[in-house]
């Protein structure tokens, strides 16, 4: 399969680009490469293009996308909903453009119009939080999710109809959805454009009923969601699940669900991007002479070593020990933070040492000494 390119770059516009950029520059391509245009007319780079529009002008997907890459939608790749212009060239695009009506009036043929207005709808993304472990978000994990949607009925395919023989085109809109009425007014005669009541807008008429989902089309249930949790997401990213949306609408797909994950803090660790932070109770001696510790790690211990003389508030980095980046894989660093721990009750014999100590440095060459010395100059 070939390496898809980046969506940025397939519409050529910067990642800082506004959404009317975004607009701009997905009409003058889905223009020059819409199968209809004979000239330059591409089906492959037309998806290609309505794919790229569909993830940059939604500001969720475009947020996931520009975290994670290719790889915030990977999972459940392929299903329903993973492109909602799938089964054809008309829908709707993500800020609910009529595609048909575009196309329509770059190389004529209204009949997509109508097609568009009454034909499947793909349904709206919907956005679900989730608390998560620390280290969950640290070293990936699989979480399952309570869930309630409505299921495209798997009978009808969402027509609402036992067999496709019961739609009947609507005799009252002629299919259209909708039927124009002239009222009179103070200002003469008015034409208005008003719903089709005998089928709800829908541009059809259903004979004979799913029995399994009662004509609707769906069905409501309950359901446990499997979602993987990325290894190095952090707080407040998201991860999409294509198909778990709102439903469709005449029979369209469901749109997606973004998971948004709230990560708990850790009683110790703490995360700066892909940095860890910790910081490390050492006693006062061990500072002074030096020693190795092992010391914990998101990934498990590791050996530190701390150089005598170690002063208080002294910060050691440990390489290669903090969380993987999203895209690269490379991870970041561990900062310890040594907390100097001095003795709060001493035995004699400890007492003893200490001042043996003291008395060879003299007060003459004490820290204090030193200092006042400057004062004296």
């Amino acid at each position: 399969m070939a390496e898809k390119r980046d969506f940025y770059e397939v519409l050529g516009v910067s990642k800082s680009a506004s959404k009317d950029e975004i607009k701009s520059a997905y009409r003058k391509l889905a223009k020059k490469y819409h199968p209809d245009n004979h000239e330059t007319g591409d089906a492959e780079k037309f998806k290609e293009v309505q794919e790229a529009y569909d993830v940059l002008f939604d500001d969720q997907k475009r947020s996931a996308y520009d975290q994670f890459g290719h790889a915030a939608f990977e999972q459940g790749a392929g299903g329903p909903g993973s492109n909602p212009f799938e089964g054809g060239f008309g829908g709707f695009g993500a800020d609910g453009v009529d595609l048909g009506d575009i196309f329509s009036s770059f190389f004529g043929g209204g009949r997509r119009q109508q097609r568009a207005s009454t034909g499947p709808r793909r349904g709206n993304d919907a956005i679900v939080r989730v608390k998560v472990d620390f280290m969950d978000t640290i070293l990936g994990r699989d979480i399952e999710i309570p869930l309630t949607i409505d299921e495209q009925c798997s009978s009808c395919h969402g027509t609402g109809a036992k067999t496709p023989n019961d739609v009947k085109t609507c005799p009252n809109c002629g299919g259209h959805g909708y039927v124009r009425v002239q009222r009179r007014s103070l200002f003469g005669v008015i034409e208005q454009q008003e719903v089709c009541t005998r089928c709800n807008g829908a541009g059809k008429i259903i004979s004979n009923p799913c029995p399994d989902c009662g004509g609707k089309g769906y069905n409501r249930v309950k359901k446990n969601i499997k979602v993987h949790i990325i290894a190095g997401i952090n707080n407040g990213q998201q991860i999409r699940v294509q198909g778990m949306g709102e439903r469709g609408a005449n029979g369209g797909p469901n749109g997606d669900l973004f998971v948004e994950v709230n990560v708990k803090p850790h009683q110790y660790f703490k995360r700066d991007g892909n940095d860890i932070h910790l910081t490390v109770p050492v006693d006062f001696i061990d500072a002074i002479l030096g020693t190795s510790v092992d010391v914990p790690t998101v990934y498990g211990e590791a050996t530190l070593n701390i150089p005598a003389g170690t002063q208080p508030g002294q910060i050691f980095r440990m390489r290669g020990q903090g969380v993987k980046d999203l895209r690269s894989g490379k991870p970041g660093d561990q900062y310890v933070h040594l907390d100097i721990k001095m003795p709060t009750s001493l035995n004699r014999k400890q007492k003893d040492l200490l001042t043996q100590y003291r008395n060879e440095i003299g007060k003459d060459d004490s820290l204090l000494a030193k200092f006042k010395k400057i004062f004296k100059k």
